[in-house]
């Protein structure tokens, strides 16, 4: 169920042609300088869904955090607006940006816990500065230990609770004003991978079962493949490109985009890279072939006789097919002999695209 913002000026602007009819928050046109004229943002437009899990990646330095920021206002753009909602989030006075700044939850890398609390008074302190009756701050923090399954843990102090432990408690801390957009700042940057497994998990239940709005900044393009429906490649202040994740996963456009994804990619062994010529052996030998597979063409997988259609003595070498949002997609690497090449190439099954990457005089 989608909830309004509180105590937030009805007065709607418009919100422009370029972003969707369902986006939650809507960015139009913004920039940001800071002082001594770095530029961190230029110009960009785009739009976030309601409901959706949102991710920002680039590079250090790419804009991520500033783009993220200026959703709440605690970076506030030298050009452009922000919309949440349709209401230009600049143009709120001090109460009314507080009171927003209440509906839209952030957790950080760092945690940012008080040591000297329990997890339950860490979870707690926000309502207690804003004056909620300590009866029902008791019952919206037992309802928020339940969810982030530190129920157990709610007397102990953060020196006691492991990283994705203090994580869930910055996760509740974030929930207990009930907001409607969530902002994750880098949140399982400081993780080990079970742990961030662990939160990503508890992310996507919560988005989920309280249908916020997830917007969140990484560098680690598996975080994006683990728990996002869109994605929006930041570059030098740029938008690179954006799209479903699928889509950008499998075909990706740009150069800071593939670079982000080559730790993901299942490229070329250095053994085999060692063994390639860049010509056929003149007895023979094999092809080194590289077929990727964006999940356009084969959305549910790739046959095991499709690739023997290549060549009866095709074999594969190297690789490996992930399945993103119903979409089969991956780089596999395949052998066939020479003489099958021209028929490999010219098969009825064909890959999104296929690169003959050199030759090897034995098969491999």
């Amino acid at each position: 169920m989608v909830r309004e913002f509180a105590a937030v000026p009805a007065v709607v602007d418009e919100i422009p042609e370029a972003a969707p009819a369902e986006a939650h928050v809507v960015f139009d046109g913004v920039g940001k300088t800071y002082a001594g004229g770095v530029r961190a943002l230029n110009g960009v437009s785009f739009g976030i869904r309601r409901g959706g899990v949102f991710g920002i990646i680039g590079r250090s330095g790419a804009g991520k955090s500033t783009l993220l920021r200026a959703i709440n206002m605690l970076e506030r753009p030298t050009e452009g607006r922000v919309l949440v909602d349709g209401v230009d989030v600049a143009r709120l006075s001090e109460a009314d940006l507080m009171r927003l700044r209440r509906r839209i939850g952030m957790i950080f890398q760092h945690f940012n816990l008080l040591a000297a609390k329990t997890v339950r008074e860490n979870i707690g302190l926000p309502l207690k500065v804003a004056g909620v009756p300590a009866a029902e701050v008791r019952r919206r923090v037992e309802a928020l230990l339940d969810l982030v399954g530190l129920s157990d843990k709610a007397d102990v102090y953060p020196a006691k609770l492991s990283g994705g432990q203090k994580q869930r408690v910055g996760i509740a801390r974030a929930l207990v004003h009930d907001p409607e957009i969530l902002l994750c700042d880098e949140a399982t940057s400081a993780l080990d991978p079970e742990s961030t497994a662990s939160i990503l998990a508890l992310l996507r239940d919560i988005n989920a079962k309280l249908g916020l709005t997830v917007v969140l900044i990484t560098h680690d393009m598996a975080v994006i493949r683990a728990i996002c429906d869109e994605v929006l490649v930041l570059d030098g202040g740029d938008i690179v490109e954006q799209g479903p994740v699928w889509k950008v996963f499998g075909d990706p456009k740009g150069n800071a985009t593939r670079a982000l994804l080559s730790p993901l990619r299942h490229g070329l062994p250095a053994d085999l890279a060692a063994r390639l010529q860049p010509e056929p052996p003149p007895h023979g030998g094999h092809a080194v072939l590289a077929l990727r597979f964006t999940g356009e063409s084969h959305p549910d997988g790739v046959s095991l006789a499709n690739l023997l259609a290549l060549a009866p003595d095709a074999k594969l070498l190297h690789g490996g097919v992930d399945r993103i949002q119903g979409h089969a997609q991956g780089d596999l690497i395949v052998s066939v002999p020479v003489a099958a090449m021209r028929s490999a190439v010219g098969a009825r099954f064909s890959p999104d695209s296929l690169k003959v990457l050199g030759y090897v005089a034995h098969d491999v």
